[in-house]
């Protein structure tokens, strides 16, 4: 009997099948410094204990995004080791904060089953929870996947494809009791501007560029135990349709997310994940760079504070956004686009 596990195939899942993930993972300081060198983000928050503890915090959080790719990464194994590509997210919700020293764990669910026309792959969609060491829900998100068939005339049957929210509800956010953002020091976080000085229709030109080498995706994906042979194999990437390895798409996400900074200093946490598509692949050598558009803005329930904002972040690769390059009148992307992210973000208001 083979003791190696190839990974699952598109005609392996079922809908409802349930799968529970190794390994556990206890994230520590050297994480949260690492995934801080290569993406250099620089909110308040999750950069300072003393700031975190004067907001009510016990001490730092670790970045919603460093967390949801631990999560994202238990799961590679079992649902995209055979993937073509990682093709969306939606119904993201951040329910509770995870700190250095906790321990993270991962089950998901398969929601939804679609095969291609070709008859090489389908689409996977599932529902991943992510838990901590009391077996709380620190978050929770679907994903869908196209995956490789191990054979083309395998009949998959139960196919269907999920209905999802095109958005999560405001009253759905959460932020964590006990925090509350009255002390909080805008200046000392980098921007002046708070969730009173944003409006609906908003375009913010993040302007900074991150070109990505190599040895960044491979280190970042590594720290999140992230298996895909997409981002590793070259040997096998090498005679694939790229012929080079892709960077992972959650790499694009937290580097979008730490260059909007320069605009959006004070959404000190996402809250939520309403949609994403990685839009084109993206490759080492490249420079990306990033806009945002604030979608819609929300009060949050029993909050005076701080409000939600509802944030869509572009990210394009070799084309600084100062045009805030977007979708045609056909709904097409430019081919220089790579990631359209729509989320909510918790910003402190106004007393």
């Amino acid at each position: 009997m083979a003791k190696s596990f190839g990974g699952n195939f598109f005609e392996d899942f079922s809908v409802g099948q349930m799968l529970r993930h190794a390994t556990p993972r206890t994230l520590t300081g050297g994480d949260v410094a690492l995934y801080n060198a290569v993406y250099g983000g620089r909110f308040a928050v999750s950069s300072s204990d003393e700031v975190a503890r004067v907001l009510g915090y016990p001490r730092s959080p670790v970045d919603e995004l460093l967390a949801f790719h631990m999560v994202f990464g238990k799961t590679v194994p079992d649902i995209s080791l055979n993937a073509v590509a990682n093709l969306g997210y939606a119904d993201c919700r951040f329910l509770k904060p995870v700190f250095p020293r906790d321990t993270i764990s991962a089950v998901s669910e398969v929601i939804g089953l679609k095969e291609n026309s070709n008859r090489q792959t389908g689409v996977v969609y599932v529902r991943t929870t992510g838990l901590n060491q009391a077996g709380d829900t620190v978050l929770s998100y679907v994903r869908w996947v196209m995956v490789r068939k191990r054979h083309p005339d395998a009949e998959v049957a139960g196919q269907s494809v999920p209905k999802l929210p095109a958005a999560v509800a405001p009253e759905a956010l959460v932020l964590p009791p006990g925090v509350s953002f009255e002390r909080y020091d805008a200046m000392l976080a980098g921007s002046p501007f708070l969730w009173d000085d944003y409006a609906p229709g908003e375009k913010i030109d993040h302007v900074d560029g991150v070109t990505v080498e190599e040895s960044d995706h491979m280190l970042a994906t590594r720290l999140y135990q992230n298996t895909a042979k997409v981002h590793f194999n070259q040997h096998a990437e090498g005679q694939g349709r790229f012929g080079r390895r892709l960077i992972y798409g959650g790499h694009v996400i937290s580097l979008a997310r730490a260059l909007s900074f320069n605009g959006l200093a004070n959404a000190v946490q996402i809250l939520a994940i309403n949609a994403g598509r990685h839009v084109n692949p993206l490759f080492a050598g490249l420079t990306v760079y990033a806009w945002s558009e604030v979608l819609e803005k929300a009060d949050l329930p029993g909050r005076t504070d701080a409000g939600a904002l509802r944030l869509r972040l572009l990210a394009a690769k070799d084309r600084p956004c100062s045009d805030f390059p977007d979708r045609n009148e056909k709904g097409e992307y430019p081919s220089d686009i790579i990631l359209d992210l729509d989320y909510w973000a918790a910003m402190p208001r106004r007393a």
